[in-house]
């Protein structure tokens, strides 16, 4: 009988031996893939708290919680230091520019020009220059975005207008009727806009809007971009397109974020699309 009673805590404290190690393992694991995810710049990655105690449950929620903090932290320093860049960088250019074009009016408008064997170069310049000019105009947006004029927003309606628009594709629309947010409907509309239009681009034949989670899943089945390609798509002026201007996607994300929201791509898209952007509350 002493033999039976011995044995039994024996195996008993052996299996509670088992859970113990199993248990460090799984938190070995999920602590060696956080901070994985953190160096690659992953701050969508949640480590689970399923099977948790109360207070390592705390503990890890607590650890999410930071990493998304970080990671919108993140994207709002660059959106800051490329818009810095981008005033400064469209200043110098215009400094520049312009004197260049004032010069080659002023010679293009002489008489003594007519005729002249050097009118064709300094045409080419003057060209050049208005191109130039024109091209970092363009890049002015990322600098002089309105002031957004926030209303509440229903955005099953919002999107069933954005569809309306875009009638060739095929829209899925999952956002209860009553749902609204606060956000500048004009803004949010210049934004989406954009989203869909690098879908048109890409082949997208569908587009689906899904609320889940108290986030905006806006998911199509164009071509699929590349992994290399995710750290980049939010960097100005960065395009793989061959008339592309870089500028689409990092000024949504700054018009959003203006507002209290991120934009950000999901490292794997909604089932049944190629391609998934995530609009998060910050």
């Amino acid at each position: 009988m002493i033999i039976i009673i011995v044995l039994t805590i024996v195996l008993v404290f052996s299996f509670a031996l088992y859970l113990f190690h199993r248990h460090q393992r799984i938190l070995r694991t999920s602590a060696f893939l956080m901070r994985e995810a953190v160096r690659n710049g992953d701050f969508t990655f949640r480590v689970p708290t399923k099977g948790m105690f109360f207070g390592e449950k705390a503990l890890i929620e607590a650890l999410n919680d930071m990493e998304n903090n970080i990671g919108q932290l993140t994207a709002q320093n660059e959106v800051e230091s490329w818009e810095k860049l981008t005033r400064v960088l469209t200043h110098e250019i215009n400094n520049a520019t312009t004197p260049i074009l004032t010069i080659c009016q002023a010679y293009l408008s002489s008489p003594s020009m007519q005729g002249s064997p050097y009118r064709e170069g300094i045409e080419a310049i003057h060209d050049t220059t208005s191109a130039l000019a024109a091209f970092v105009d363009s890049y002015r947006k990322m600098t002089q975005i309105q002031r957004p004029a926030p209303e509440d927003v229903s955005l099953r309606d919002f999107f069933s207008g954005i569809a309306c628009m875009y009638p060739s594709l095929q829209w899925h629309i999952d956002i209860p009727q009553q749902l609204s947010i606060s956000i500048d409907p004009n803004l949010l509309r210049q934004a989406v806009i954009n989203l869909v239009k690098n879908a048109v681009e890409a082949g997208a034949a569908n587009m689906a809007v899904r609320w889940l989670g108290r986030k905006l899943y806006i998911s199509n089945d164009g071509a699929p971009i590349p992994p290399e390609r995710h750290r980049d798509l939010f960097v100005p002026f960065y395009t793989t397109k061959r008339h592309g201007s870089g500028i689409g996607l990092p000024l949504s994300r700054q018009i959003l974020m203006m507002q209290g929201y991120d934009l950000s791509l999901a490292p794997v898209p909604q089932m049944g699309h190629h391609v998934t952007f995530v609009v998060s509350h910050c």
